[in-house]
């Protein structure tokens, strides 16, 4: 494994592997600190491609592509975690990746990633491994109600998931699915919200607001801070991020997604290893945002301020919703991805409107 022995200097190139939102805007904020990107891309039109003049289409998987690709770079990072393992490897032996494929390898399986975070102490909501179709009647039946059964990898925005109510649904549901899968109990909670935080190669660690989420068809469809959780709730929060990060030995920005308990109690529901969609707000309500915060510490650079100097509400733009950007472009900040086809569930940009700070 490469290590990087002295911080990427400006002019340096930053390798950041796929080439959606996320990408685009991790080079932006590049671009904002002197530091050049190369984005490599499973396919040649990728909305992140529109903001850089270097960039690689190849499979995620071709690693010769892939040396290709290192040897551009003088660090490497991602914007998704659904990566070969293999593929991360090997290019840990030729370039810097951070994060690295140690936090990849938890974070991208929800049973590791559930049970990680239980071996830390942090609550979460209860959870059953299900790789076969004894262990999908059994752990139903320790469930004792309702659940939710899940692939273990590869699901976002609600697929690859189903809400079960009985030990034969369950069993439907892993037979559809034809992968390991974790049924998880339901939790009753009062509202989502995450933590979006920052480690650096030093250990420094930095962690903004966190924001209350709502959910519209299992999609993001707005953030807002400050959210209802308490100062006492925001600290916890924050230390929850604090713990994981540490544990997992992260550079970079990660996302943790919570469910504030109708009890008041915080439980980890998902860690993202990456800049995330709820921490888009931070682009005009922070002097340093996620993606430059993720970026300063992939190229070993100090960590930034992340202290809010505004509140924020976040929207997303989702399908047919950026035709209207005309109207959009009057109602807040407003970024569209570059996308050249709109379809439904799909996020074509988002909408920040900013008010004057409440609280921090």
């Amino acid at each position: 494994m490469k290590t990087l022995q002295k911080p990427v200097p400006p002019g340096g190139t930053i390798g950041i592997i796929g080439g959606g939102q996320l990408g685009r805007m991790l080079a932006l904020a590049a671009a904002r600190l002197g530091l050049k990107t190369c984005i490599y891309n499973d396919a040649p039109d990728a909305p992140a491609f529109q903001v850089t003049p270097d960039s690689v289409s190849a499979p995620y998987d071709d690693l010769d592509a892939l040396s290709i690709f290192a040897a551009r770079c003088d660090a490497v990072t991602f914007e998704f975690e659904n990566l070969p393992a293999h593929a991360i490897a090997h290019l840990e032996s030729q370039v810097a990746v951070r994060p690295g494929a140690a936090a990849l390898a938890i974070t991208q399986d929800r049973l590791s990633e559930k049970t990680f975070v239980a071996k830390l102490g942090l609550k979460t909501a209860p959870f059953f491994e299900v790789s076969s179709v004894e262990q999908a009647r059994a752990a139903f039946a320790k469930l004792g109600g309702r659940g939710i059964i899940k692939t273990r990898r590869f699901g976002y925005d609600g697929k690859g998931q189903a809400k079960v109510a009985g030990a034969e649904e369950t069993v439907a549901a892993f037979e559809k699915f034809k992968a390991p899968a974790i049924l998880e109990g339901f939790v009753d909670f009062a509202f989502e919200a995450s933590v979006i935080a920052a480690r650096g190669a030093d250990g420094a660690f930095a962690a903004y607001d966190p924001p209350e989420n709502e959910h519209e068809n299992h999609i993001l469809r707005r953030s807002t801070v400050p959210s209802r959780l308490s100062v006492a709730h925001v600290a916890e929060a924050k230390a929850i991020a604090k713990t994981i990060g540490d544990a997992l030995d992260y550079v970079g920005v990660f996302a943790v997604e919570l469910f504030v308990g109708s009890d008041g109690a915080l439980l980890v529901n998902e860690i993202a290893p990456r800049v995330h969609n709820t921490g888009h707000w931070t682009i005009e309500a922070c002097a340093v945002s996620q993606f430059e915060q993720h970026i300063r510490a992939v190229a070993g650079w100090p960590l930034g301020d992340g202290v809010r100097h505004a509140d924020a509400v976040m929207e997303n733009i989702i399908g047919a919703e950026a035709d209207a950007w005309e109207a959009l472009a009057r109602s807040g900040a407003l970024h569209l991805y570059g996308k050249r086809e709109s379809r439904p569930g799909r996020k074509m940009g988002h909408l920040t409107r900013l008010s004057p700070l409440t609280k921090r």
